[in-house]
């Protein structure tokens, strides 16, 4: 008998005692590893997660866990072969392991760049605006989003073992949390084999992972406030969980990635000889047969126009007819097995299910070919493509999901029936359409959106560079209401917030800005002689301010800047125009505005100040007059460290607040610029 699979715990590695569970292959059906998670103290796991691994977390800023995760992705880079080795006992081919494995580190890459990029170098994030609460301004609010002090436990479905673990790994820890990850069991060799090679690298801190092979015993009994869980797979098992009674009583946060009854439309618009209709086909193929349909966002329902049917049933079976099954191995494969032999039978029950309410035009579930392997030892299983007729009189395909190579054809009689069978899905991961006429894809678009947590528009402008109906991004939520869960994960830095309690902050600006490292409008300034621009990145602080001297704006301002820039309009060049419109009389250029105020405020002098970066959230507030006054209030507003690169020098960008006023003190423009400024000469070596 093959060794128990260790588990991860307490920063050792343990085996489960007792007989376990036997793992088989695949493709051979023969044993790879037995997982057994008795004798683990899940309540000292989740006090080590909480004590030892989330304190580390808390202490680093965004930009430090997001060149953890970048470091970790590299690293995971480098020793991909090892994983595509392993992958082979899951039955996936090349393709399947390449979206599992290189999918879910480039997830990790992706989520660091954002971390490192969009949010300020903090260890919080502050979530909107400024409120005003007072009349003076002397009380305000704010938000700001801080790390849960527990430990997030991911619990994952089978058919991704490296992306789905990947995937809320990465924003766990770029907000600041440790995990305990849970595979499931068919596939969960790959998954330990990847969390060894992380925990190998040394680049996590002490306590930030840990691993469960085999059941969650009463880990769920532990649970606190402070914890979170989130779970992919099957609704039932996901209801189950959620509804622990633990869960419920300290409101426990749970999100949940449920398979869905995924469907995919062809536009009414579309005929055989466009380059949709072959986009269409294309991709209800892959999404049958990668991963041998085992993906919660592939294909269940296929909607066509009832005048297309045969064309689509023709086309598709000219196709999957070309798909070879077996072993992954073998270089002619197409489509490895399933999972497990139990995942064989219940694809089998479901079809079974299937069959009361559409018949099969595609597949034999008996009489299919397999090469360099065996039915019975191996999971293997064919396409099959059911066709429903009538789809409003009631189908399964509404209700039922064979997690396999298995879909449902239904043809639709109008735009709207199309919107409305989709909709029975009662709540999917991903619908997709394919048309090329973009008033059609409006009207699909909203009418879907409800039901939907992410939609696919694709036709031959984008065909080429589109990542296809199947595949979540890191850049976009992944989730869907209803029957998916009604969950979300993923969506860049939107990621993070499910694993940070968002607090309200009400105070003085000054005292907020003290508390959030960033000034705010209100806030106390801080004045000195010295400019500055000619300070350095480190010298300059929060709240460090310059109120400029103030210039009058002239006629002959206004001439000149119309004729440097060729902007005439009417308002500052004609003065009877102006004079009927809501201004009354000319007004100056508001660009002529933004130069006259860096004049106030630059400092020309080569210095620390190495270039403007950006301009950013700019507001015209009032006219500005010939005759005018006007004058900068330029302060700090926040810091941000940058890498370094080679050939630059040592350096950060600093967001200053630009308040532009009038005589009257009232504003007139409000903005914020963003300087590169160089760091200490004593940073050089860095």
């Amino acid at each position: 008998m093959s060794e128990v699979l260790q588990s991860f715990a307490e920063g050792k590695w343990i085996a489960g005692s007792g007989k376990g569970r036997e793992v088989l292959h695949a493709v051979t059906g023969e044993p790879v590893t037995n997982i057994s998670s008795e004798g683990l103290d899940f309540k000292a796991m989740l006090e080590y997660g909480r004590s030892v691994g989330n304190p580390r977390l808390r202490e680093m800023t965004f930009h430090e866990r997001g060149r953890m995760l970048k470091e970790l992705a590299q690293y995971l880079m480098g020793r991909k072969k090892e994983f595509y080795e392993v992958s082979k006992a899951t039955g996936a081919t090349k393709l399947d392991s390449w979206i599992d494995i290189e999918g879910g580190i480039g997830t990790l890459f992706v989520t660091s760049s954002k971390g490192r990029r969009e949010v300020p170098d903090e260890k919080f994030l502050i979530d909107g605006d400024m409120e005003h609460l007072s009349k003076q301004g002397t009380f305000v609010g704010a938000h700001i989003c801080v790390p849960l002090q527990g430990v997030a436990v991911h619990i994952n479905a089978f058919n991704f073992p490296c992306w789905g673990m990947l995937e809320k790994l990465s924003s766990t820890f770029l907000a600041g949390m440790p995990a305990i990850v849970k595979p499931a069991s068919a596939t969960s060799y790959l998954s330990q084999k990847m969390v060894l090679a992380m925990l190998e690298s040394g680049i996590l801190p002490e306590g930030a992972l840990q691993i469960i092979c085999g059941g969650v015993g009463d880990l769920f009994e532990h649970l606190t406030c402070q914890d979170v869980v989130t779970f992919t797979g099957s609704a039932q098992t996901g209801r189950k969980l959620r509804s622990h009674p633990n869960i419920i009583e300290n409101s426990v946060r749970f999100n949940m990635e449920a398979d869905s009854l995924n469907c995919s439309i062809l536009g009414e618009d579309v005929t055989p000889d466009m380059p949709e209709f072959k986009l269409f086909i294309k991709e209800v193929v892959q999404e049958m047969t990668v991963k041998a349909g085992q993906k919660c966002t592939a294909i269940r329902r296929i909607f066509v126009p009832r005048t297309r049917k045969d064309d689509v049933v023709a086309a598709l079976k000219e196709k999957l007819s070309k798909v070879q099954i077996g072993n992954p191995d073998s270089k002619e494969v197409k489509m490895g097995p399933l999972a497990s032999l139990e995942q064989v039978k219940d694809v089998r029950e479901k079809v079974e299910e299937l069959k009361k309410g559409a018949e099969i035009v595609i597949g034999d579930l008996d009489g299919f070919d397999v090469i360099d392997g065996e039915k019975g030892k191996g999971a293997f299983f064919p396409p099959v493509l059911f066709c429903c007729d009538h789809p409003k009189n009631g189908t399964s395909a509404h209700d039922v999901e064979a997690f396999g190579p298995v879909s449902t054809l239904m043809p639709y009689d109008s735009v709207d029936e199309a919107i409305e069978l989709a909709q029975r899905g009662q709540g999917s991961l991903v619908g997709s359409l394919f048309t090329a006429d973009d008033e059609l894809a409006t009207k699909v678009v909203l009418g879907l959106a409800p039901y939907h947590g992410r939609i696919a528009v694709i036709n031959r402008e984008c065909a080429a560079e589109s990542t296809g109906h199947g595949s979540p991004l890191p850049h976009l939520v992944h989730g869907g209401p209803g029957r998916a869960g009604g969950g979300e994960e993923m969506g860049g830095v939107r990621g993070v917030h499910f694993y940070m309690q968002r607090v309200a902050l009400q105070g003085s600006p000054t005292t907020l800005s003290r508390i959030m490292n960033t000034y705010l409008r209100g806030a106390k300034r801080k004045e000195d002689r010295i400019h500055p621009f000619r300070k350095y990145f480190d010298e300059v602080q929060v709240g460090d301010a310059l109120i400029t001297h103030r210039r009058t704006v002239t006629e002959s301002d206004i001439v000149n800047f119309a004729g440097i820039s060729g902007d005439y309009f009417y308002a500052h060049t004609d003065d009877i125009a102006a004079k009927e419109s809501f201004f009354e009389r000319r007004v100056a250029h508001g660009y002529f505005v933004l130069s006259a105020a860096a004049g106030l405020f630059v400092d020309a002098a080569p210095g620390p100040v190495l270039a403007n970066y950006g301009l950013e959230n700019l507001r015209f507030t009032q006219p500005v007059y010939i005759g005018d006054s006007i004058y900068v209030k330029f302060t700090c507003k926040q810091k941000t460290l940058k890498e370094k690169r080679d050939g630059e020098p040592p350096q950060g960008v600093i967001e200053w607040d630009v308040e532009v006023l009038n005589q009257n003190d009232e504003m007139v423009a409000l903005y914020s610029i963003l300087t590169l400024v160089r760091r200490s000469h004593e940073y050089d070596a860095d």
